[in-house]
């Protein structure tokens, strides 16, 4: 068994009782510090951000290593008696999954600690206590918060290594580094790589990136690859696609053509291959060679940026190629910015109530039948005049009737696709 690099001496009595009520404190507003420090983290180091699920498990592993914390600051439980929060432990094994550099981890761990000792030493410096117990205080938080950061990373670090070897060995990533390398760059020989993988670059392809929203134990890699191939059948591709895994719960596919421009038609493919409520598709646009397997790929995890969105449309199969995603999906890179954006636009209107959501939907509808009153009664089975009021009410407000068509329109497309992460808050009473 691995030893703690320091353990904290025991301390006295009345340095326990404050440090408790540091503790205290910090609980108070525990939810807020795990989001401020994972958004820093995501921010500040390189494929933390990758994608909305990855971002959600990153906070929930920060959430779990300061409850911990709390935890023992204010009850003096000694590091070896702790087990590892599920969510850590998880999060570790979803970076080793991702192929994203343990040395991500270990840094975010440190710059953790760093972000909540300066958090403790603003909390402490507000107590009316004498000097000499607030350096008393100050040594013990900080042995504390550095044995339980040694411990935590040894531990998440020896599950990474673990998790990398045991993935890298499994059947469903047997291409996995030809396929990195080409997408890449760092491998051009595609003579290569077609003699490794079976699969002929010199053709038409259509990227796919599918993921289940259950558990993996629930539908693991193999339900996704079969999966996949019922995508290639319906859609008429002229052979097996590629497939790569790219954790417990996302596979990357290539569907190949040939000499044929496919154009799937994801609605087809949702009826085509009945996708249950744990699997969903994000689809690039065809592409053709080696530019063609990259770009498709792009599109189709700009697709799956959009479509992972928590508390969004589940859509079970979403194309770079529908209706406002291509922008929507370089819009939600920046999603801070992008928000302040839409509540400039929209206004009252970007509210997350229901009678802003029907606002913004029968306006959307408008717009995209070209601003007929008629053809958006139809298309919404709603009676004319109801249409004519909605239209009224949405732009007769002094924001929305101020700004242009063009960016009204996609900021009720980034509102659709992108949801409560862009909408301000219910005002309460």
């Amino acid at each position: 068994m691995r030893r703690l690099a320091r353990v904290p001496a025991a301390a006295e009595p009345e340095v326990l009782a404050v440090v408790a009520e540091l503790a205290r404190r910090l609980d108070e507003r525990s939810a807020d510090i795990a989001r401020e420090m994972a958004f820093m983290m995501a921010h500040e180091i390189d494929q933390l951000d990758a994608d909305a699920k990855l971002l959600e498990m990153l906070e929930a592993s920060v959430q779990g290593n300061i409850t911990t914390i709390i935890h023992v600051l204010a009850n003096d439980i000694p590091i070896d008696h702790l087990q590892p929060t599920t969510a850590a432990v998880e999060y570790a094994l979803r970076l080793a999954q991702r192929d994203v550099p343990s040395n991500s981890l270990v840094r975010a761990y440190h710059m953790g600690q760093g972000d909540l000792m300066r958090i403790c030493h603003d909390e402490i410096s507000t107590l009316d206590i004498p000097a000499r117990l607030t350096l008393a205080v100050l040594k013990h938080t900080s042995d504390v918060v550095y044995s339980y950061i040694d411990w935590i990373t040894l531990y998440v670090f020896d599950a990474y290594e673990r998790e990398r070897s045991r993935w890298m060995a499994a059947q469903g990533n047997l291409h996995s580094a030809a396929i990195h390398a080409l997408l890449s760059g760092t491998n051009a020989d595609t003579a290569a790589f077609e003699a490794e993988t079976g699969y002929r670059l010199g053709q038409n392809h259509v990227a796919l990136v599918v993921w289940s929203t259950w558990d993996a134990d629930v539908m693991g890699i193999n339900t996704l690859d079969r999966l996949v191939r019922d995508l290639g059948a319906a859609a008429g591709a002229d052979k097996p696609p590629i497939i790569t895994a790219i954790d417990r719960r996302t596979v990357w596919a290539w569907l190949p053509f040939g000499r044929r421009v496919p154009a799937p038609d994801p609605e087809f493919l949702a009826a085509a291959v009945p996708l249950d409520g744990g699997a969903r598709v994000a689809i690039g646009l065809p592409g053709s060679g080696v530019d063609g397997f990259k770009r498709s790929h792009e599109q189709a995890t700009a697709a799956y940026s959009v479509a992972a969105v928590p508390d969004t449309s589940q859509r079970p199969v979403v194309s770079f190629g529908d209706r406002g995603v291509a922008v929507v999906s370089l819009l939600s890179e920046n999603i801070d910015s992008t928000k302040s954006w839409v509540w400039e636009v929209l206004g009252p209107l970007a509210e997350d109530t229901p009678s802003a959501a029907s606002l913004r939907t029968t306006l959307s509808v408008y717009f995209a039948h070209g601003e007929s009153h008629l053809h958006t009664a139809n298309h919404m089975n709603l009676h004319r005049n109801t249409v004519k009021y909605r239209i009224n009410k949405a732009l007769g407000d002094p924001v929305a009737a101020g700004r242009d068509k063009l960016d009204l329109a996609l900021a009720l497309q980034v509102c659709e696709l992108l949801g409560r992460s862009v909408l301000r808050p219910a005002r309460t009473s």
